[in-house]
Parts: C-alpha cells; sequence; structure tokens
C-alpha cells in the first residue's frame, strides 16, 4: 500500500535528530513510559521474545509515531512496544523496521534507533534473520555479531561527521551472551543493499573479505545506534545457508519457516541476555 502522508524525513532540510525527538515525546505521551532504559529489534525469527523480556506497558501502531512506516515485510509487527522488566527498567521493542532497500532513504531506516536513543535507551539490541557462510551453522543456529561490512554504499551519517567504529559491537556484550549460552558462536555480518538474495559469487567475495553472515539490514542501524553513543549487541540467526553455500535455490518463505522454528529457543535465550544486561 502506497504512503498518503509525507513523511518528514524525506525533506533533506529537516534534522532528522529533531524528528527522533518528536517521535520519543509522542512515545512518551502515548505509553505513559516516560524514559526507556534498552531498545531492541526484532527481526526475522525473534519476534517471540518480546513476549518473554517483560510486562506489556502498551502497544502502539509505529506509523501512529512520526517519521515511522508501516512495514513492508511479512514477519515484522508493525508495533512499537513498551515493557516493564522485571527490575523495574523499561524496555522498547521496535517490530517496525525500514529496510534499506525499500529505498526510502537511510534516515528513515536509522530513524527507529535514533527515536530509542531519544527515548532514554543507553543499549541497542540489534537482530535479523541472515544467511550463514560458515557450513557448520545450520538453520536455526543464532550467532552473535562482532563487526559488520557495509555494502550499502551509504551511510546515516550527514556532513563531515567522523564516529568510530572500532568496537562497533560490544565486546563486553557479547561476553554476557556467552555467559546465559557459552555455546554462541559469532561472526562478522554483511549488509548487502538487497532485495535480491546475493548471488554465489556475490557470497564467495563476501567470505574473502572476511563476512560469515550475509543479510539485508542491521549496520546502516549500528552506525547510528554509535552516533547516538549507545553500546550495541547485535545477533543473527541463520535462517539458510547462502547462496553457493547451500545447493538449493533459496526464498523468502524459506526464512520465515525457518525463523518459525527456531523461535521459542532463540528467544528464551534473548529474553535471558535482556535480563542480564
Amino acid at each position: 500500500m502506497l504512503e498518503t502522508t509525507q513523511n518528514p524525513l524525506d525533506d533533506p532540510a529537516t534534522d532528522p535528530f529533531e524528528v527522533a525527538r518528536e517521535a520519543a515525546r509522542q512515545l512518551a505521551e502515548k505509553t505513559g513510559v516516560e524514559k526507556h532504559d534498552i531498545a531492541l529489534t526484532l527481526g526475522s525469527g525473534w519476534g517471540k521474545a518480546a513476549d518473554l523480556i517483560g510486562e506489556t506497558v502498551a502497544v502502539l501502531p509505529a506509523h501512529e509515531i512520526v517519521g515511522f512506516s508501516k512495514p513492508a515485510l511479512e514477519g515484522h509487527a508493525g508495533t512499537l512496544r513498551s515493557l516493564r522488566l522485571a527490575n523495574g527498567k523499561h524496555a522498547l521493542v521496535i517490530g517496525a523496521r525500514t529496510h534499506y532497500y525499500e529505498g526510502h532513504g537511510v534516515r528513515r531506516v536509522v530513524h527507529s534507533v535514533r527515536t530509542a536513543a531519544a527515548a532514554g535507551a543507553t543499549t541497542m539490541v540489534l537482530t535479523n534473520g541472515a544467511g550463514g557462510i560458515k557450513e557448520h551453522w545450520k538453520p536455526g543456529t543464532p550467532v552473535l555479531i562482532s563487526d559488520h561490512i557495509n555494502l550499502t554504499a551509504d551511510s546515516p551519517l550527514e556532513g563531515a561527521t567522523f564516529i568510530d567504529l572500532t568496537d562497533l559491537y560490544s565486546k563486553r556484550l557479547r561476553d554476557l551472551a556467552r555467559t546465559i549460552d557459552p555455546s554462541l558462536d559469532e561472526g562478522v555480518y554483511t549488509q548487502f543493499r538487497g532485495p535480491h538474495y546475493e548471488t554465489p559469487a556475490e557470497v564467495q567475495m563476501a567470505k574473502a573479505i572476511g563476512g560469515h553472515i550475509v543479510g539485508m539490514s542491521t549496520a546502516l542501524e549500528a552506525i547510528a545506534a554509535r552516533q547516538a553513543g549507545m553500546e550495541i549487541l547485535g545477533m543473527s540467526l541463520v535462517t539458510n545457508l547462502a547462496a553457493g553455500i547451500q545447493k538449493t535455490p533459496l526464498s523468502h518463505q524459506e526464512v520465515i519457516d525457518a525463523g518459525r522454528e527456531a523461535e521459542p529457543v532463540i528467544s528464551a535465550l534473548l529474553a535471558q541476555i535482556v535480563e542480564a544486561l
């Protein structure tokens, strides 16, 4: 469905951080929660974690908050959910990811992260469903993201904005996650533009330059989260082996099915990790 209202982020003269601050104000007003301490973007296969993390305070259609869009992809809820954790803190669960391949521009891709930061979140958990390059990663395997390669040829940073990405995905948080599940492996996530799946040759290129996981999200959001001063935990669910590694054709249905099958296990894992944060 085509959007019928103009998104303020589409105007290059608009300050995207001001839009994020207004979105955070609206979020606080509609949820009754003044400050969210942690934010989670739940990608394919991770959605059930929201039911296990804490008590739901409010659920909002994301497009009712300035700057957000209706979801374009099956498997994404299109909601913003406020949760009260057992320790009294609050988590913002983002089920309204805008993907780069939708063609709305990077500002909209990272608006959820900037809104979370404006709402007070200091920790950003970014999850996704992705293709694995390591053959021993079977579908349903959760993998910690240790670094990324951004092949979108784009950035959420505008102008002469220089941000250090040396420890973009927090080692402290990866180590903490392994106290919950010591078997968790890690790898370098490679974001392609999409929406087509990568060719076998592109997967081999990603492997040659140090990639272990391929997908169509997360890297741009992580850069924006670092710019906002957030500590980042990234996790991928291997929904399939990448093209050429897997010998059969890829399909979006395969991604959805693998996510649904793994969802109970990885959601419980993520809930335990959030409890430990």
